[in-house]
């Protein structure tokens, strides 16, 4: 490469105002701007040599997984100055989506390079690089996208090497939305690996069909519903698409009333949510893979699905489940005591949610089969603190995460037990438990035990808590030092006088439905703490400079006037420590 001339300031200046004059003016045909220095190119002679720039890509970085192939290549920005510039893009997000970002160096590869070619094109007169132009587009989401290719030629190109780029692509298929929105989209973007569709329309064979045939390296697919659109998927056709579908490895969706009963075969499903299911006849899973299964019935009496011969089903081809949920009204103790028999080995988070007939001999079940739980969902079931203290006995060193939410049986004295045998304990959701039972919501639990309660926890690694919907406690001691979140929700009896909250580290409060002064109260406590926390006194060096030591608030006084920096220029910006949700 040739070095370029030194060229004074005010010819550059001069350059670029020709150049965006040039763009702003109306041409007529003929009429063209100089590729080298902006100015009408008629009847002028360039004094600027030919630019030689570089193309050789530069190495790769750790992209999004959406951009992976257009933000692979920094290009090299020409400028006015002798040495060309480098322009380094780091933290990149999606381009279709608008996600944390992800590392995704394992998708890149050498044919992103050479087929993108963005070293050296331009786009538009006036200098306007198709990196810069990029940038500015992998920021829309997919409508804006489609509205900025019919810009221009330029525009439109970047945006058809953008969607087939694209990697994870998020659609809201809005109602009046016909199955060519959706094929049309699908078509642009032939590497697409994750596909998350928010339907508020119907949706049937036609457009599972559709993302069968337009994603062939599809691997992740989310469908969820909204408003009154209706899935009308059945269990036949979601059969064949899993089966056909072999690199697929997560499947979540939602609003399957309509499936009646599947059969899913799949040597590389390994993840697998089902909501809204309803009366299945059968439900046959030959998934040898499948690590995560959650399923989601509906609340109505008159399900007929044979939870016993499900669990069975998947003790004998998914032994390697990792994770359950199940939320059903049909859970009882035969159910567990089938899931039980199975003996998953790896298993380590467990959910069963809503059993109202599950009690304490299914957590004496439980915990005699599987003493590795590290999650253990037991909302909505008949537990009692003697099931607490089983679940402690048997699970003190491995369980982190414990939810008996819905449970009324259970007291304030099991609570405070469980966070006192629980070392490991990191979320606890005692939501709806100590509840008071004059309450005139009826969704209240009837509670047996006494109306106010107190309640006493004191935990080294605590970080979330949640008592929504306690109504019957009256006081409130909380001396954990790792929480982050509290949730107090409904708590109307909790009175400010009777409650101690000592987190230094807090951060999120929900207090809607308490007293004002409740939240007044946990304001204060909140802020004492953290000014509790804090070291407020200045360090000074002793007269040799050998050792710091700390100083008096005289010294602090006198050390902090100072006539070069006012009192306007020292003020402190205070911010909130603590976040209250009321």
């Amino acid at each position: 490469m040739q070095p370029q001339p030194h060229i004074p300031p005010a010819t550059a200046n001069a350059a670029i105002s020709a150049a965006l004059k040039s763009q702003r003016v109306k041409k007529n045909r003929g009429s063209y701007s100089c590729g080298r220095c902006g100015q009408p190119k008629k009847g002028h002679v360039c004094h600027l040599p030919p630019l030689d720039v570089p193309s050789t890509p530069i190495a790769p970085e750790p992209v999004t997984s959406i951009s992976a192939a257009a933000s692979s290549t920094r290009s090299t920005v020409v400028s006015l100055s002798s040495a060309p510039l480098r322009q380094s893009f780091t933290n990149l997000r999606r381009a279709l989506s608008f996600d944390d970002d992800v590392d995704a160096r394992d998708s890149l590869d050498e044919s992103d390079l050479t087929d993108l070619n963005l070293d050296t094109e331009i786009v538009q007169p006036g200098r306007f690089h198709a990196v810069v132009l990029w940038e500015v587009l992998k920021r829309l989401p997919p409508s804006g996208l489609l509205m900025a290719a019919r810009v221009c030629k330029g525009w439109r190109e970047t945006a058809r090497k953008m969607w087939k780029a694209a990697e994870e692509l998020r659609i809201r298929v809005p109602k009046r939305a016909q199955i060519g929105y959706v094929g049309s989209l699908l078509q642009k973007c032939p590497g697409l690996v994750t596909l998350s569709l928010k339907l508020e329309s119907d949706f049937d064979a036609t457009t599972l069909a559709c993302i069968a045939f337009s994603c062939p390296n599809l691997e992740v697919l989310e469908i969820s519903t909204c408003g009154a659109a209706v899935n009308r998927i059945s269990g036949d056709e979601l059969g064949r698409f899993v089966s056909n579908k072999h690199g697929l490895t997560s499947l979540k969706m939602e609003g399957c009333s309509n499936l009646g009963g599947f059969s899913l075969t799949s040597s590389s499903l390994s993840t697998l949510w089902l909501a809204d299911l309803h009366s299945l006849s059968k439900m046959i899973f030959n998934c040898p893979n499948l690590i995560e299964i959650s399923l989601e019935f509906s609340r109505q009496e008159d399900d007929s699905t044979d939870l016993v011969t499900m669990v069975d089903g998947l003790g004998r081809s998914c032994t390697r489940l990792q994770n359950i949920h199940i939320a059903s009204l049909k859970l009882s103790h035969t159910v567990v005591l089938a899931l039980t028999a199975v003996n998953f080995r790896c298993l380590r988070m467990l959910s069963l949610v809503l059993g109202i007939d599950i009690t304490d001999a299914s957590v004496a079940a439980i915990s005699s089969s599987y003493t590795n739980l590290e999650l253990l969902d037991l909302s909505g079931s008949s537990i009692t603190d003697t099931g607490l203290g089983m679940i402690c006995d048997a699970l003190p060193d491995t369980l982190s995460k414990l939810l008996v939410a819905l449970c009324p049986n259970i007291t304030s004295s099991g609570i405070q037990f469980a966070t006192a045998q629980l070392p490991l304990l990191e979320l606890m959701d005692c939501g709806m438990t100590v509840s008071d039972p004059n309450s005139d919501n009826p969704s209240t639990p009837q509670k047996t035990s006494g109306y106010n309660q107190k309640m006493f926890i004191k935990h080294k690694r605590l970080k979330k808590l949640s008592l929504w919907g306690c109504s019957s406690l009256d006081a409130l001691f909380l001396n954990c030092p790792e929480l982050k979140d509290l949730n107090l929700n409904l708590c109307s009896n909790l009175q400010p006088e009777s409650l101690v909250i000592q987190c230094p580290k807090l951060e999120l409060v929900y207090a809607s439905g308490c007293q004002n002064l409740l939240t007044v109260a946990i304001r204060k406590q909140v802020s004492e703490n953290s000014a509790a926390g804090e070291n407020h006194l200045l360090r000074k060096r002793l007269a040799d400079g050998s050792k710091r030591i700390q100083a008096l608030p005289s010294l602090c006084q006198e050390t902090g006037e100072d006539d070069n920096y006012p009192a306007k220029k020292r003020r402190k910006v205070e911010r909130e420590v603590c976040t209250i949700i009321h």
